[in-house]
């Protein structure tokens, strides 16, 4: 199917009442042993290791609930080191590097600008030739999202948006996906300096909800934002939020500050806490 047909298609589907149908069903008020039951045909079906977390299939209530399933203890060790940068996510990267002409890209003879994804063009500023990473989860993926860094949360967005597929037709197909489709993002400052933590919805994304507070997506269609002072200190590895359905992360670091590991490149799979980066010295703010 051509790409035109692709983007047609995805704009004809009913996006929101899907997503709305699939989250209202994974909450459904039917006897939990239904739901459990789903649970364990969907980790079948999706090959999941039981054993890595700390909620099996048989135990859970809702399938909303196993699908952001928590981790064992250990289940994922956490790369040593205050300048090493882990994977937030267990996930595929979709893309990575430098962030040029203030713009990312979303897949080849597509991109999209920082200061749309943000809705933002003053925070945009702070990522200005740095560098990106856009990070897939698949159904079958771990849901919940971690820092990448030791730090402080200072603040964070909800912004509404559409509920476009995120998988790779719609990626190819559809112009500044990552920008239109709704999102939660958390704003750090860490020894790397300001990073940012996009957390993108799409269709079946049940909601995407904050752990440090009570912003969600899906509650409202106006722009939400949150300032914290104090900040909210945050260990690397600690929790930020989590799916309710599969999607994408994006991470965005300031010029000069992070280096990704020569290991990275297009499809590789990561897990939560794998070092997928080094902070760099901050410049010497007095040869600025």
């Amino acid at each position: 199917m051509k790409d035109s047909a692709i983007k047609k298609l995805l704009t004809l589907m009913p996006k929101s009442v899907m997503s709305q149908a699939v989250g209202a069903a994974t909450h459904l008020e039917v006897s939990p042993a239904i739901h459990r039951r789903a649970a364990s045909l969907f980790a079948k079906a999706m090959h999941i290791d039981i054993d890595d977390y700390a909620l099996r299939p048989e135990d859970c209530t809702t399938f909303a609930e196993y699908f952001a399933r928590p981790l064992k203890d250990g289940a994922r060790p956490i790369a040593d080191g205050s300048d090493v940068v882990v994977s937030p996510v267990d996930a595929k990267v979709s893309s990575f590097g430098d962030i040029r002409a203030r713009r990312l890209i979303q897949a080849k003879g597509r991109d999209y600008s920082i200061a749309a994804l943000l809705d933002d063009p003053e925070m945009a500023l702070r990522f200005v030739n740095g560098i990106y990473i856009t990070l897939y989860l698949s159904p079958r993926d771990y849901h919940r999202i971690h820092a990448p860094l030791a730090g402080q949360i200072t603040s964070a967005a909800v912004i509404p948006g559409e509920l476009f597929p995120v998988n790779t037709p719609s990626v190819n197909a559809v112009s500044n996906l990552f920008c239109v489709n709704e999102r939660l993002i958390t704003y750090l400052d860490t020894s790397a300096g300001k990073v940012a933590v996009i957390k993108v919805g799409a269709t079946c994304v049940g909601s995407v909800r904050a752990s440090y507070c009570d912003l969600m997506t899906r509650e409202s269609r106006e722009l939400r934002e949150k300032d914290f002072t104090p900040p909210i200190p945050v260990e690397k590895g600690a929790e930020l939020g989590r799916f309710e359905m599969g999607s994408t992360v994006i991470l965005l670091f300031e010029q000069g500050r992070v280096r990704f590991g020569d290991d990275i490149e297009e499809g590789l799979k990561v897990r939560m806490g794998q070092a997928i980066g080094q902070v760099l010295p901050a410049p010497d703010s007095g040869n600025a």
